[in-house]
């Protein structure tokens, strides 16, 4: 999904990933504006993960958005 896509539709995105990754916070989410290096480094720091593991997540998510 492409940037621009990712903005359009960032409210429904900020919903769906609440529901999977509830560790973020609303202020997480809303300085997120669609940036994958911030996702990855608040699901590392929210969750433990290493940078791998987090760029895995973001990966899948963003492969069940189309």
């Amino acid at each position: 999904m492409n940037q621009d896509i990712i903005q359009g539709k960032w409210k429904q995105l900020k919903g769906s990933m609440k529901a999977q990754w509830g560790k973020l916070t609303d202020d997480d989410l809303d300085r997120l504006e669609g940036n994958q290096d911030y996702l990855s480094g608040k699901l590392q720091e929210r969750y433990g993960w290493a940078k791998d593991k987090a760029d895995e997540e973001v990966k899948r998510f963003q492969k069940n958005l189309h």
